[in-house]
Protein backbone atom coordinates (compact mmCIF):
# COMPACT_ATOMS: atom_id res chain seq x y z
CA UNK A 1 0.00 0.00 0.00
CA UNK A 2 1.37 3.40 -0.96
CA UNK A 3 2.07 6.10 2.13
CA UNK A 4 -0.31 8.54 0.68
CA UNK A 5 -2.98 5.36 1.39
CA UNK A 6 -1.45 4.60 4.64
CA UNK A 7 -0.84 8.50 6.17
CA UNK A 8 -5.21 8.28 6.50
CA UNK A 9 -5.99 11.37 7.76
CA UNK A 10 -10.47 11.12 9.65
CA UNK A 11 -12.72 13.59 10.52
CA UNK A 12 -14.74 12.88 12.89
CA UNK A 13 -16.98 15.85 13.86
CA UNK A 14 -20.74 15.95 15.75
CA UNK A 15 -21.73 17.58 18.93
CA UNK A 16 -21.39 16.65 22.61
CA UNK A 17 -22.40 12.87 23.34
CA UNK A 18 -22.42 11.08 20.37
CA UNK A 19 -19.65 8.97 21.26
CA UNK A 20 -16.80 11.26 19.58
CA UNK A 21 -14.08 10.34 21.76
CA UNK A 22 -14.71 6.68 22.82
CA UNK A 23 -14.89 6.04 18.90
CA UNK A 24 -12.28 8.24 17.75
CA UNK A 25 -9.75 6.56 20.28
CA UNK A 26 -10.74 3.01 19.50
CA UNK A 27 -10.79 4.23 15.61
CA UNK A 28 -7.03 5.10 15.94
CA UNK A 29 -5.96 2.24 17.97
CA UNK A 30 -7.18 -0.35 15.19
CA UNK A 31 -5.76 1.22 12.11
CA UNK A 32 -2.63 2.26 14.15
CA UNK A 33 -3.44 5.89 13.58
CA UNK A 34 -2.77 8.82 16.14
CA UNK A 35 -5.87 10.66 17.60
CA UNK A 36 -6.08 14.05 18.62
CA UNK A 37 -8.90 15.01 20.62
CA UNK A 38 -9.63 18.85 19.95
CA UNK A 39 -12.02 19.40 22.19
CA UNK A 40 -9.18 19.06 24.85
CA UNK A 41 -7.35 21.63 23.49
CA UNK A 42 -10.53 24.46 24.19
CA UNK A 43 -10.74 23.38 27.44
CA UNK A 44 -6.89 23.73 27.89
CA UNK A 45 -7.16 27.07 26.44
CA UNK A 46 -10.35 27.33 28.85
CA UNK A 47 -8.43 26.48 32.38
CA UNK A 48 -5.59 28.36 31.70
CA UNK A 49 -7.89 31.58 30.88
CA UNK A 50 -9.91 30.64 34.73
CA UNK A 51 -6.38 30.07 36.38
CA UNK A 52 -4.60 33.03 35.34
CA UNK A 53 -7.91 35.34 36.14
CA UNK A 54 -9.17 35.90 32.48
CA UNK A 55 -12.86 37.03 32.42
CA UNK A 56 -14.47 34.32 30.31
CA UNK A 57 -17.07 36.61 29.68
CA UNK A 58 -14.49 39.21 28.37
CA UNK A 59 -13.83 38.73 24.40
CA UNK A 60 -10.93 41.35 24.16
CA UNK A 61 -9.55 39.70 27.41
CA UNK A 62 -9.44 36.86 25.89
CA UNK A 63 -8.40 37.42 22.49
CA UNK A 64 -5.32 38.96 24.44
CA UNK A 65 -4.41 35.75 26.08
CA UNK A 66 -4.96 33.60 23.59
CA UNK A 67 -1.58 33.32 22.41
CA UNK A 68 -0.08 32.71 25.63
CA UNK A 69 -0.62 29.13 27.23
CA UNK A 70 1.70 26.37 25.52
CA UNK A 71 -0.46 23.74 24.63
CA UNK A 72 0.94 20.24 23.98
CA UNK A 73 -1.47 17.67 22.87
CA UNK A 74 -0.17 13.17 22.77
CA UNK A 75 -1.58 11.52 19.96
CA UNK A 76 -1.31 8.17 21.45
CA UNK A 77 -4.82 6.92 21.57
CA UNK A 78 -4.25 4.75 23.86
CA UNK A 79 -2.92 7.16 26.10
CA UNK A 80 -3.61 10.72 24.82
CA UNK A 81 -2.35 13.75 26.92
CA UNK A 82 -2.36 16.87 27.04
CA UNK A 83 -0.39 19.33 28.86
CA UNK A 84 -0.35 23.23 29.31
CA UNK A 85 2.77 24.83 29.99
CA UNK A 86 4.19 21.47 31.05
CA UNK A 87 1.70 21.20 33.52
CA UNK A 88 -0.56 17.92 33.26
CA UNK A 89 -4.05 19.11 32.67
CA UNK A 90 -6.07 15.90 31.18
CA UNK A 91 -8.26 15.79 34.84
CA UNK A 92 -8.26 19.58 35.66
CA UNK A 93 -9.69 20.29 31.98
CA UNK A 94 -12.83 18.09 32.48
CA UNK A 95 -14.33 20.19 35.83
CA UNK A 96 -17.70 21.71 35.22
CA UNK A 97 -15.71 24.86 35.68
CA UNK A 98 -14.49 24.45 32.83
CA UNK A 99 -17.36 22.97 31.21
CA UNK A 100 -19.51 25.73 31.59
CA UNK A 101 -17.02 27.74 29.96
CA UNK A 102 -15.67 26.32 27.19
CA UNK A 103 -18.08 27.32 24.64
CA UNK A 104 -17.25 30.88 25.71
CA UNK A 105 -13.76 30.91 25.01
CA UNK A 106 -13.93 28.74 22.03
CA UNK A 107 -15.84 31.20 20.16
CA UNK A 108 -14.01 33.87 20.29
CA UNK A 109 -11.98 34.12 16.95
CA UNK A 110 -8.54 34.30 17.98
CA UNK A 111 -8.97 31.43 20.05
CA UNK A 112 -9.96 29.57 17.33
CA UNK A 113 -7.30 30.93 14.49
CA UNK A 114 -4.62 29.30 17.22
CA UNK A 115 -6.16 26.57 18.40
CA UNK A 116 -6.62 25.94 14.55
CA UNK A 117 -3.01 26.25 13.74
CA UNK A 118 -2.08 23.68 16.08
CA UNK A 119 -4.63 21.07 15.15
CA UNK A 120 -3.45 21.21 11.83
CA UNK A 121 0.40 20.85 12.63
CA UNK A 122 -0.41 18.28 14.31
CA UNK A 123 -2.22 16.34 11.32
CA UNK A 124 0.80 17.19 9.24
CA UNK A 125 3.32 15.37 11.41
CA UNK A 126 1.07 12.78 11.84
CA UNK A 127 3.37 10.15 9.65
CA UNK A 128 0.70 7.36 9.13
CA UNK A 129 -2.44 8.96 9.63
CA UNK A 130 -4.77 10.46 12.16
CA UNK A 131 -7.65 10.54 13.30
CA UNK A 132 -9.42 13.98 14.65
CA UNK A 133 -12.45 14.85 16.50
CA UNK A 134 -14.56 17.84 17.33
CA UNK A 135 -16.79 19.91 15.95
CA UNK A 136 -15.19 21.71 13.00
CA UNK A 137 -13.15 19.43 11.75
CA UNK A 138 -14.12 18.32 8.36
CA UNK A 139 -15.49 22.29 7.41
CA UNK A 140 -12.95 24.23 8.58
CA UNK A 141 -9.56 22.43 10.08
CA UNK A 142 -9.30 20.23 7.46
CA UNK A 143 -11.77 20.83 4.94
CA UNK A 144 -9.44 18.06 3.02
CA UNK A 145 -9.54 15.41 4.86
CA UNK A 146 -9.56 11.96 3.57
CA UNK A 147 -12.58 10.94 4.90
CA UNK A 148 -15.38 13.07 6.76
CA UNK A 149 -17.58 11.75 9.48
CA UNK A 150 -20.73 13.00 11.04
CA UNK A 151 -22.36 11.00 14.62
CA UNK A 152 -25.53 12.35 16.06
CA UNK A 153 -27.58 10.97 18.29
CA UNK A 154 -30.78 11.98 19.96
CA UNK A 155 -30.51 14.62 22.78
CA UNK A 156 -31.83 11.61 25.17
CA UNK A 157 -29.86 9.17 24.29
CA UNK A 158 -26.96 11.66 24.22
CA UNK A 159 -27.58 13.29 27.91
CA UNK A 160 -28.52 9.21 29.67
CA UNK A 161 -24.26 8.24 28.08
CA UNK A 162 -23.33 11.73 29.39
CA UNK A 163 -24.65 11.28 32.82
CA UNK A 164 -23.51 7.76 32.98
CA UNK A 165 -20.18 9.03 32.73
CA UNK A 166 -20.81 11.23 35.57
CA UNK A 167 -21.55 10.01 38.86
CA UNK A 168 -24.80 11.44 40.22
CA UNK A 169 -25.74 13.60 37.57
CA UNK A 170 -29.38 14.49 36.58
CA UNK A 171 -30.09 13.20 33.04
CA UNK A 172 -32.57 16.25 32.66
CA UNK A 173 -30.86 18.91 33.18
CA UNK A 174 -27.56 16.82 31.62
CA UNK A 175 -30.26 17.24 28.37
CA UNK A 176 -31.14 21.08 28.82
CA UNK A 177 -27.02 21.91 28.87
CA UNK A 178 -26.46 19.53 25.96
CA UNK A 179 -29.56 21.35 24.19
CA UNK A 180 -27.60 24.63 25.63
CA UNK A 181 -24.44 23.79 24.17
CA UNK A 182 -25.39 22.57 20.96
CA UNK A 183 -27.48 26.24 19.96
CA UNK A 184 -24.24 27.76 21.48
CA UNK A 185 -21.47 25.51 19.30
CA UNK A 186 -23.96 25.53 16.19
CA UNK A 187 -24.58 29.79 16.02
CA UNK A 188 -21.28 31.33 16.99
CA UNK A 189 -19.81 32.96 13.83
CA UNK A 190 -16.66 31.60 13.75
CA UNK A 191 -16.33 27.86 13.00
CA UNK A 192 -19.78 26.96 13.94
CA UNK A 193 -20.52 23.05 14.56
CA UNK A 194 -21.85 21.60 11.34
CA UNK A 195 -22.08 18.97 9.13
CA UNK A 196 -19.44 19.00 5.87
CA UNK A 197 -20.97 18.66 2.61
CA UNK A 198 -19.23 15.47 2.01
CA UNK A 199 -19.60 13.88 5.40
CA UNK A 200 -20.80 10.35 6.12
CA UNK A 201 -23.60 10.51 8.84
CA UNK A 202 -23.52 8.13 11.39
CA UNK A 203 -26.71 8.05 13.52
CA UNK A 204 -25.72 6.23 16.62
CA UNK A 205 -28.86 6.71 18.83
CA UNK A 206 -29.55 2.76 18.66
CA UNK A 207 -26.05 1.66 18.10
CA UNK A 208 -23.41 -0.08 20.74
CA UNK A 209 -20.06 1.86 21.38
CA UNK A 210 -18.67 -1.59 19.55
CA UNK A 211 -21.15 -1.35 16.22
CA UNK A 212 -19.96 2.53 15.95
CA UNK A 213 -16.49 1.62 15.91
CA UNK A 214 -16.91 -1.08 13.52
CA UNK A 215 -18.74 1.21 11.08
CA UNK A 216 -16.04 3.67 11.46
CA UNK A 217 -13.29 1.14 10.32
CA UNK A 218 -15.04 -0.13 7.47
CA UNK A 219 -15.68 2.95 6.35
CA UNK A 220 -12.12 4.28 6.48
CA UNK A 221 -10.74 0.98 5.22
CA UNK A 222 -12.95 1.60 1.66
CA UNK A 223 -11.78 4.74 2.04
CA UNK A 224 -8.24 3.38 1.86
CA UNK A 225 -8.74 0.93 -0.35
CA UNK A 226 -10.62 3.43 -3.01
CA UNK A 227 -8.01 5.47 -2.66
CA UNK A 228 -5.39 2.70 -3.38
CA UNK A 229 -7.25 1.35 -6.26
CA UNK A 230 -7.41 4.84 -7.90
CA UNK A 231 -3.45 5.05 -7.61
CA UNK A 232 -2.76 1.94 -9.40
CA UNK A 233 -5.25 2.99 -12.25
CA UNK A 234 -3.37 6.13 -12.26
CA UNK A 235 0.13 4.54 -12.23
CA UNK A 236 -0.69 1.95 -15.07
Amino acid sequence: MSDTVESVIVAIDGPSGTGKSSTSKAVAAALGLSYLDTGAQYRAITWWMISNGVDTQDAAAIATAAGKPVIVSGTDPAEPTITVDGEDTSAAIRTQAVTSKVSAVSAVPEVRARITELQRSIAAAAEKGIVVEGRDIGTTVLPDADLKIFLTASPEARAARRSGEIKGADVAATKEALIKRDAADSSRKTSPLAKADDAVEVDTTALTLQQVIECVVSLVEEKRSATDNAEKRAAR
